[in-house]
């Protein structure tokens, strides 16, 4: 199957990386349509304070999202389908 990861960002112990609630409905958003990809397990989280992503696909694609969870929103927006 491959090497897996699991993206984790904790807001509790980092309360200066406050996620605002726009911000937070995106990665929720992308979240939910990973898990429906099938791209990371149904058992991950988003949030609001701590967000979990299971079964990523690799190191890489594990920091690429956990950067995201961070401030970064550009991987979570390649993660959604664009509108038709």
């Amino acid at each position: 199957m491959g090497e897996h990861r699991t993206a984790r960002a904790d807001m509790i112990t980092a309360p200066q990386r406050a996620v605002a609630d726009s911000v937070y409905d995106a990665i929720r958003a992308a979240v939910i349509h990973m898990i429906r990809a099938g791209e990371i397990r149904s058992d991950s989280s988003a949030g609001p304070v701590y967000f979990v992503l299971h079964d990523v696909a690799g190191e890489s694609r594990a920091r690429e999202l956990a950067a995201a969870l961070y401030g970064n929103l550009a991987p979570l927006a390649r993660a959604m389908p664009t509108a038709s």
